[in-house]
């Protein structure tokens, strides 16, 4: 059976959604590692296709002349809730020229929204985590069997959704394959934050075990947590690969010619232990990473590890310098830890960045934005990111967000965190976030110590443009 991934162009006159992080538009183009790890796993039964419209820059027209003339036994699509009237037209337009081919989606737009895409018997949704899914899924169409008793799918049946029961979590990590990068290995991915190619992203872990009632942190997880959560009214266990998995996949990206790395695991830093292995390895092949940490997980011996092993960053979540809100939100953590973090990586000379998300409470006031400003730029840290909760359905702050009124139009919309807020606090509108989230990304990036410190360290003028075009999205949304 020949089953073919289609990342569609933007359809609903917007920038296109990232699908990996979820959550915003796309700023600069991130290798979808999720749906490359379900195309691995296909490979080993069928004939799979990739087709990128984003990264190729093509149109809509393109899109509909690749249906009309394309053969494929079945299309897959990754969804994300910015996705989703994208995703729909995308399947009408399959629909139009291959009347009776099947369509399988995936991701968290349709792990939540799951009636949304069932538009007829032969649309498929896989709920949560989707490698065993999709396989055993596939692997029954192309025999021409009954897939009704499919653990972890919805389907259209005699004119009823009819949901199946949830797929235990993937056991065991390491029996899957690593993604299948050859699909996308001709597309010029970069980190504006580490400005080395070839670029890749690796996943080590799956979820976080921290009770932050926002978080989303990737596509995957929310997928993987929406579903998890039905059942269980919590969130799911975070679950590892083995550092020695993990390292025969640096060995052959390092074999490959890949140059640079961000592990994009939800919280990469948990214990020594594992972490020293990995940079060890990082270290031999000369690797320039970096990955997403908490402030709390960083020690001086930690710090050590990751100058020595080369990171070109630490992503921080810090939110706000606020006790009150960060007890609020429940991120287990004080500022005082926050300051300690950053301290012992600036010691070390590991470039942080901060992510501080506006509006996480509703103690939140222009007051508490201004002064998480002002200590942000005091600390002179390499990159700020700034964007605005959304309350995100299934998360604990949808709900409360829900239940005190503070959601514009009364229930949560797809958003754009970086750019738009669909919050009104009583002393905090959406407004007043939508323009403090304008000017304090103005007053970071514009910088003349900002600029001057980042302009020479890209490596090639192709890197350049791609960052300044990311930045430019990032402040304008164009």
């Amino acid at each position: 059976m020949t089953i073919t991934f289609i990342v569609p162009p933007s359809l609903d006159g917007e920038l296109p959604a990232e699908r990996t992080a979820g959550c915003t538009r796309l700023v600069y183009p991130m290798p979808n590692i999720y749906e490359l790890i379900v195309a691995a796993v296909l490979e080993k039964e069928h004939h799979v296709c990739y087709q990128d419209f984003v990264l190729e820059e093509k149109n809509e027209k393109q899109l509909e002349l690749f249906f009309a003339q394309d053969k494929s036994d079945c299309y897959l699509l990754w969804c994300v809730n910015l996705s989703l009237e994208t995703d729909l037209k995308t399947i009408r337009y399959i629909r139009k020229y291959r009347p009776d081919v099947w369509i399988i989606t995936m991701g968290p737009g349709v792990t939540y929204y799951t009636k949304k895409l069932l538009i007829d018997q032969r649309v498929v949704v896989v709920r949560g985590e989707p490698e065993l899914t999709v396989q055993e899924l596939t692997g029954a169409i192309s025999e021409g069997k009954d897939f009704g008793t499919v653990n972890g799918i919805s389907f259209l049946k005699d004119g009823n959704i009819r949901h199946n029961p949830a797929r235990e979590l993937i056991k065991d990590l390491d029996s899957l394959p690593f993604p299948a990068r050859h699909f996308i290995e001709k597309y010029p991915f970069t980190n504006p934050k580490l400005k080395i190619r070839p670029y890749t992203t690796v996943l080590t872990s799956r979820n976080c075990p921290y009770k932050c009632i926002y978080c989303v942190p990737s596509s995957l997880t929310f997928a993987r947590e929406i579903e998890f959560k039905k059942d269980n009214n919590r969130k799911p266990p975070i679950s590892y690969r083995s550092v020695a998995n993990v390292i025969e996949e640096l060995d052959m990206l390092a074999a490959e010619g890949y140059r640079a790395i961000t592990f994009i695991d939800d919280n990469f830093i948990t214990t020594t232990k594992r972490l020293r292995p990995i940079c060890e390895c990082v270290k031999k092949h000369g690797f320039s990473w970096g990955c997403q940490a908490r402030a709390d997980a960083i020690t001086e011996e930690i710090a050590r590890i990751l100058h020595e092993s080369n990171c070109g960053f630490v992503d921080l979540g810090v939110e706000s310098f606020n006790d009150d809100i960060l007890k609020y939100i429940k991120k287990g953590i004080t500022s005082e830890q926050i300051y300690e973090g950053i301290g012992w990586l600036k010691k070390y000379r590991v470039p942080v960045k901060l992510n501080i998300l506006i509006g996480t409470s509703p103690l939140e006031t222009k007051e508490t934005i201004r002064d998480t400003l002002r200590k942000a730029k005091a600390l002179k840290v390499s990159q700020v990111m700034f964007n605005i909760v959304a309350p995100f359905p299934g998360t604990e702050f949808y709900d409360l967000a829900r239940e005190n009124g503070w959601i514009v139009g009364g229930d949560y919309k797809p958003t754009d965190v970086q750019h738009h807020s669909i919050l009104n606090y009583p002393g905090l509108s959406n407004e007043d976030m939508e323009k403090m989230l304008f000017r304090n990304n103005i007053s970071f990036f514009l910088r003349p110590s900002f600029i001057l410190k980042n302009i020479g360290r890209f490596g090639s003028f192709t890197d350049f443009k791609i960052a300044l075009k990311a930045l430019k999205r990032k402040l304008f949304h164009t």
